[in-house]
């Protein structure tokens, strides 16, 4: 089988790293990819928000699937498109994927499905936001209706500085703050079935102790040691399966990866928001546990066979990824800066550490910083510990000028399990 990836992030690379090691997969090829990408697929240019023009790729490649990655081009309508040209597609429609383009629709379907979340109005003038504030007061949660690339949720006990975040949003959903630790689920579904994958949480502040600036995440783990054992089941039955089921409903059947964003309450588990693809950078960590052949599962979603395929495989091993980013991430990220020691961690740590690409690109024979995370360090281990040492034993091989990665992932976690 011929597949198609689209994307050029971290969560791309990890996709195509599995699907490189999948015997089923005879080509793989991605479009636009990265630096890393280029060693384990065929690259090409293509404008993914282009439904028309991923499809001819796909067409013209003789692709056999095609797996979108990003959120943009989902909710540009990106696999309607390449549905329409005969070619399996992983990735929901466009408007299957408002669930993640749109807050306020994701509420609306968690409300008919009976979905446990936190209570939320959605405004769009100043005064609906002050009365929102105000009845909710400190923390204040405040999200950006649409796509924000990851930065479209402030939370802050500054009334002034959610406000602000708010009127220059537009349009945006303010709710409860929601106690306890997060989690992340991934769910593949075809519609009707759903298989879920192994919990993971990511942290999401730029500093240690998760201080600082709200980021698309800086680093992942899983198995969760902490977590009750009937979470995934619990999650299943009463989040997965009723949210597939309402949009069936509705007549907009979401096939793809359902990512739900969980907070582990005290008063039960609460969704905090839905994403309509693999996230960043908690693919790394799930993939690397996978050990049923990717490619395979991801087109019985894409054909709606998903009821036929066995049980998933997964490994006991423990897997964490680091995050290295660039200087003034998440601001004004500087780019163009060589990146070395890339060869040490492949020579040395592979295949217990590895590093994936996420903002690179090729400047003749170096490869440079090309955005604002700029690579995914993931390393697996009997345990978390191990898991740890190896990741971050790679990362100190890694020399990019100015670049910053946070030293506590997956830490208390690590703790918690010895």
């Amino acid at each position: 089988m011929k597949v198609l990836v689209i994307g050029s992030g971290a969560r791309e690379h990890a996709l195509c790293r599995s699907l490189s090691l999948d015997p089923a997969v005879t080509a793989l090829h991605c479009a636009p990819g990265n630096a890393g990408i280029a060693d384990v697929a065929e690259l090409h240019q293509v404008d993914a928000l282009d439904g028309n023009a991923v499809a001819a790729l796909a067409a013209g490649l003789g692709a056999g699937l095609v797996v979108v990655g990003p959120e943009a081009p989902l909710v540009a309508g990106v696999a309607d498109a390449v549905r329409e040209a005969g070619i399996p597609c992983f990735g929901p429609s466009k408007e299957a994927a408002l669930l993640e383009g749109s807050k306020a629709f994701a509420k609306d379907v968690m409300a008919g499905a009976g979905v446990p979340t936190a209570r939320s109005y959605v405004c769009t003038t100043p005064a609906e936001v002050d009365e929102a504030l105000d009845a909710f007061g400190a923390p204040y949660v405040v999200k950006d209706d649409g796509l924000a690339a990851g930065k479209g949720v402030v939370v802050t006990t500054d009334v002034e500085q959610a406000r602000e975040h708010a009127l220059a949003c537009g349009r945006v959903v303010i709710e409860e703050f929601l106690d306890g630790p997060e989690v992340s689920l991934f769910a593949v579904t075809d519609g009707v079935t759903v298989v879920p994958l192994r919990p993971a949480q990511d942290f999401k502040r730029a500093l240690d102790g998760d201080e600082g600036p709200n980021t698309g995440g800086m680093g992942a783990y899983s198995p969760l040691p902490w977590a009750d054992p009937k979470l995934v089941d619990e999650v299943m039955e009463t989040v997965l399966q009723p949210t597939v089921d309402e949009l069936r409903r509705r007549g907009t059947p979401f096939s793809g990866l359902l990512y739900a964003g969980l907070a582990i309450t005290s008063r039960g588990v609460r969704v905090i928001e839905f994403n309509a693809r693999f996230g960043d950078p908690e693919t790394q960590v799930v993939l690397a546990r996978l050990k049923t052949p990717l490619a395979g599962l991801l087109l019985a979603a894409a054909s709606g066979n998903l009821a036929d395929l066995p049980p998933l495989r997964w490994s006991d091993d423990a897997a964490v990824t680091v995050v290295i980013a660039s200087h003034n991430y998440p601001g004004t990220p500087r780019t163009g800066d060589p990146i070395e020691g890339l060869a040490e961690v492949a020579a040395q740590d592979a295949p217990d550490a590895y590093v994936l690409h996420a903002g690179t690109r090729h400047d003749g024979d170096a490869v440079v910083s090309a955005g604002g995370r700029v690579l995914s360090v993931t390393a697996t281990g009997a345990d978390l510990a191990q898991a740890r040492e190896r990741a971050y034993a790679a990362v100190s091989r890694i020399r990019l000028d100015g670049s910053q990665h946070r030293t506590d992932i997956a830490a208390k976690a690590a703790r918690s399990e010895a």
